[in-house]
């Protein structure tokens, strides 16, 4: 049965929307004088849900049969045609609690007035909302009809929508919403993401998910465990390389070096007096082109007056040991192989000397890089030496029944003194002027004449290369041949470990470099240090 034409009368106060009552001249929340508004117009223009706002020709659509909503109860019609709504308590509720349970929890608002015209819903500011027909959760009276409901809502911003539960603001179907019970919108009538809506207000933007903590996904590296003190045993090391205990500074990575292959060993250490090592060696075992087997040892001594004396020893050594290994390979005689490596050894450390010109006016009074150099090649049936500077080779035989023999001549004023025949070798050593070099590698160099010598040794023997931090306390051959253990033919790196304790033991003033070489080579492996 069609209804008749409400005369023209104000349901809502023209200026906070509250609810009126017939016959109210003022408004019960604001006090405004309803006499005073001006007669609303009574053609209302009418936004069908599945037409076009005033189609005049469309005709008036039958009141659905809705379905229940599951497990709601009938209550009895109380003539308003209540309709669930939703409070800003019902938004926070489930955005707290209700979305991580996965229940829908549906609250009927208790706060509609006795004034609410049939067929509209309070939405969360106050203001009235027709509900739609999207709702389909609007709970049957007992005669098992709906309340009668309007076609459209409005939602909290003022504009017309499908549903005042809904509170979709433009009117327009929102794709990607269901119909259901868990069917809700925002405020400003944006649907939410995966079917239910979200809380009131809620955009797709307004709830991102958290980036990844980097942390979280990568756990961190284990500390590496601290260095014990050397000196105390007790003291965890600092990063500037003293005892936390005992201030007692620890020995770096130079300080004390020991390399061992089966057919040479070297050890190097940093002495008791000096605060680094300036000394370095190399040592390898190679092959001759005709299949030879052949043991090289290169010691460095670095120049202490000069600049950077450390960083000279280290690059001569290694290139030496290089060009040598490489020499000998390719068949090259092991004393042309020698001479040959040891002027490589010289342009290793002339190179240091090539730094920038804003370098060198920082440091004016800086000097070159430079060092001595000492080595041996010891094969099936030759010995060869070669040098430059003040560093010694010496020769000690296994059965001790032949003398001890220094193979190489220093490069040193004392030397000079001796082979000009003005000084005896007692008072040339006993001079402060001993040990000043007259032989180096370094670009402040006089023109360069490596010496290299040969020897076919007749019986087994021990060959040491050694810098003077280990000759000073063994300065003759025969000192030299007492201080090398017996069995040092078998056992090359005790017997290096022997040689620099023993000048240790004297005072340790220099640092202490020696390698050990038996004789013949026995073919083995290769390393350097």
């Amino acid at each position: 049965m069609s209804e008749m034409h409400q005369p023209a009368a104000l349901s809502t106060c023209p200026s906070c929307e509250w609810p009126l009552e017939s016959g109210d001249l003022y408004c019960g929340a604001c006090g405004y004088d309803l006499s005073a508004a001006p007669e609303p117009p009574r053609d209302h223009p009418t936004l069908a849900v599945n037409g076009r706002p005033g189609d005049a020709a469309a005709p008036p659509a039958a009141p659905a049969d809705w379905p229940t909503a599951p497990g709601a109860a009938a209550e009895p019609d109380n003539g308003l045609g209540t309709v669930e709504t939703q409070d800003a308590g019902d938004v926070r509720v489930r955005d707290s609690a209700d979305e991580r349970n996965g229940q829908h929890v549906h609250h009927q608002n208790q706060s509609h007035s006795q004034n609410q015209r049939p067929g509209q819903g309070q939405g969360q500011d106050g203001r009235l909302g027709h509900a739609g027909p999207s709702s389909p959760s609007v709970p049957s009276s007992p005669s098992g009809q709906t309340g009668p409901t309007g076609p459209t809502g409005q939602g909290l911003d003022g504009r017309q929508g499908l549903d005042g539960v809904r509170g979709v603001g433009d009117g327009r179907d929102v794709p990607g919403v269901r119909d259901g019970l868990d069917s809700r919108d925002g405020r400003d009538g944006r649907g939410g993401r995966d079917g239910w809506d979200g809380p009131a207000g809620a955009g797709p933007d307004d709830y991102p998910l958290p980036a990844p903590d980097p942390r979280a996904t990568a756990p961190a590296a284990a500390p590496a465990p601290a260095k014990v003190c050397v000196a105390c045993r007790a003291g965890s090391v600092a990063a500037d390389g003293y005892c936390e205990n005992c201030g007692h500074a620890q020995p770096r990575e130079r300080d004390h070096m020991e390399q061992e292959l089966d057919a040479v060993a070297a050890v190097s250490d940093r002495g008791l007096r000096h605060h680094r090592n300036e000394d370095a060696f190399a040592i390898s075992s190679a092959a001759l082109a005709d299949g030879t087997p052949a043991a090289v040892a290169i010691v460095c001594d670095g120049v202490s007056s000069a600049t950077r004396p450390d960083e000279a020893s280290l690059a001569a050594s290694r290139a030496a040991s290089a060009s040598l290994e490489a020499a000998l390979v390719r068949g090259t005689h092991p004393q042309q192989a020698m001479h040959d490596a040891i002027l490589a050894a010289g342009e290793a450390v002339n190179a240091l000397a090539d730094e920038p010109v804003p370098a060198r006016e920082h440091h004016p009074h800086q000097n070159a890089p430079a060092c001595t150099l000492v080595g041996a090649v010891v094969t099936g049936g030759l010995l060869v030496v070669g040098w430059v500077g003040d560093s010694r080779v010496y020769w000690v035989p296994v059965d001790r029944t032949g003398p001890a023999v220094r193979l190489t001549e220093d490069d040193s004023w004392a030397a000079q003194m001796v082979a000009a025949g003005l000084m005896s070798e007692a008072e040339a050593y006993a001079d402060e002027r001993a040990h000043a070099i007259t032989g180096w590698l370094g670009a402040d160099a006089y023109e360069l004449e490596p010496h290299t010598a040969s020897f076919k040794p007749d019986r087994a023997g021990v060959v040491v290369v050694c810098t003077d931090g280990l000759w000073n306390y063994a300065e003759a051959a025969e000192e030299m041949a007492a201080a090398v253990p017996a069995d040092a033919a078998e056992r090359p790196l005790h017997s290096a470990q022997v040689l620099v304790g023993h000048a240790l033991d004297g005072g340790g003033h220099d640092n202490v470099t020696v390698a050990v070489l038996p004789f013949p080579a026995a073919p083995r492996g290769a390393g350097s240090a």
